[in-house]
């Protein structure tokens, strides 16, 4: 999955620092990233490739990968045309975030989903919700502090659930309504207030596509950033009737689709494409409803 860069590794605790010449500037446009491509190889941009280098207070610490550092430039309004401005050679260029994922190698990939969340948070909460007056980054750890009234604001990070709901050897599939994501995708859906992760399970099943379900059992997680999501995965087996009453404004499809059909579904990237394989490589136990390998 698209976190999975070992050996190498995230470390995400902040630090107060100031960035140097080859440290990696993230720079952003409404949901593009600036890239530098580089016989094919995408990657950031270095501060010393940016013209706006030298104004080292206009960038906020990220994260580093191993010893790699990652800042963000704190113009959060810049316009796509303003590149040639920000870009010392004109040889850098804004790219959109959904397609990162098709273009870039997995740990550019990540580093870019993880700062793009960080980026809409500093950029969507410049005002205390409480009194309405500037915030600030705080010089100990990650959070924007109100110094009129003391409100704490930290990075919102929204828990939700990928369901694949299975039938012997069948899969429920589904495809979102009214989105540009057009390809096959589970049931998904966020967790709502004083609710656990396998009620919404049920929940948005139920809602999405009018079944029932048993047997829900924990897989795996993923940070997506890009949405600023926490995703939990989850198997459970249809329980009952399997007739799909399918939610138009949720899905435009949703229909049971065999084993043998998700052959080659993994892009090596997302939580939902990683459990179709390993329900086509795996068969579950009729009496336990267990996978053999989780």
């Amino acid at each position: 999955m698209i976190q999975d860069i070992a050996p190498k590794k995230l470390y995400n605790a902040y630090i107060a620092k100031i960035p140097s010449a080859n440290d990696y500037a993230a720079v952003f446009s409404g949901n593009k990233i600036l890239i530098k491509e580089t016989d094919g190889v995408l990657r950031f941009p270095m501060l010393r490739e940016l013209a706006v280098s030298e104004d080292l207070g206009a960038f906020q610490y990220l994260f580093c990968i191993d010893q790699d550092q990652y800042f963000l430039y704190r113009d959060l309004e810049l316009l796509e045309e303003d590149c040639r401005s920000v870009s010392r050679d004109g040889s850098l260029r804004f790219e959109k975030m959904p397609e990162l994922r098709y273009q870039a190698e997995k740990e550019c990939c990540f580093a870019a989903y993880t700062a793009y969340h960080l980026y809409r948070w500093y950029r969507d909460h410049q005002f205390c919700g409480r009194c309405g007056s500037l915030v600030r980054p705080d010089a100990k750890e990650r959070m924007l502090f109100c110094d009129n009234c003391g409100s704490q604001i930290y990075p919102r990070i929204a828990p939700a659930v990928i369901v694949a709901v299975t039938d012997g050897d069948r899969i429920l599939l589904t495809k979102y309504a009214g989105r540009a994501y057009t390809k096959y995708a589970l049931i998904a859906g966020f967790t709502e207030i004083g609710e656990t992760a396998e009620e919404t399970v049920e929940r948005e099943v139920m809602e999405e596509v009018g079944l029932r379900v048993k047997n829900i059992r924990y897989y795996k997680t993923q940070p997506w950033g890009i949405d600023g999501n926490f995703l939990i995965g989850y198997f459970a087996q249809l329980d009952g009737d399997d007739t799909i009453r399918m939610d138009p404004g949720e899905l435009s499809v949703a229909e049971w689709v065999s084993r043998a059909s998700l052959k080659d579904m993994d892009d090596g990237c997302s939580l939902t494409r990683e459990m179709m394989r390993i329900f086509y490589e795996c068969r579950e136990n009729g009496e336990t409803g267990l996978w053999k390998n989780i």
